[in-house]
């Protein structure tokens, strides 16, 4: 099998497609959380926070410990939307009803333990009396 060959059957396979898929779609959503997150959510964080403290710029030496505090502040916030909005709410939308128990077809024969059907009189494996 010839370079070409091996690399189209790579291509063609379904996981390397939906996977493509998957991290175009994933980006897409992304840009939406991203937007609602600066468009909504960080403007009611600066309601708790006060104005005048630059928490992003603080630093320790040459260390950035704001930097990072913000990053991570706002992966918990990105975090939490995107639970509440994938889990929790298309959850509820998205949980399918369970089908309720099906009933037995079949009943188990005293004398010998092997199933016949629920309808017999006579099992027919020992042929006993049922």
């Amino acid at each position: 099998m010839s370079m070409k060959d091996e690399f189209k059957a790579f291509i063609m396979k379904g996981n390397v497609i939906d996977l493509a898929v998957a991290v175009v779609v994933g980006g897409a959503f992304g840009k939406i959380v991203t937007a609602f997150v600066d468009g909504m959510v960080m403007p009611l964080v600066t309601y708790v926070l006060p104005a005048n403290i630059k928490w992003e710029e603080w630093v320790l030496g040459k260390f950035r410990i704001g930097a990072v505090l913000g990053a991570t502040v706002n992966f918990l916030i990105i975090a939490l939307v995107i639970f509440l909005v994938l889990i929790k709410l298309l959850g509820r939308f998205m949980k399918k009803e369970e089908a309720p128990a099906a009933e037995p077809t079949t009943k188990e024969c005293p004398a010998c333990l092997e199933q016949v059907p629920l309808k017999a009189t006579r099992c027919k494996h020992c042929t006993s009396q049922l």
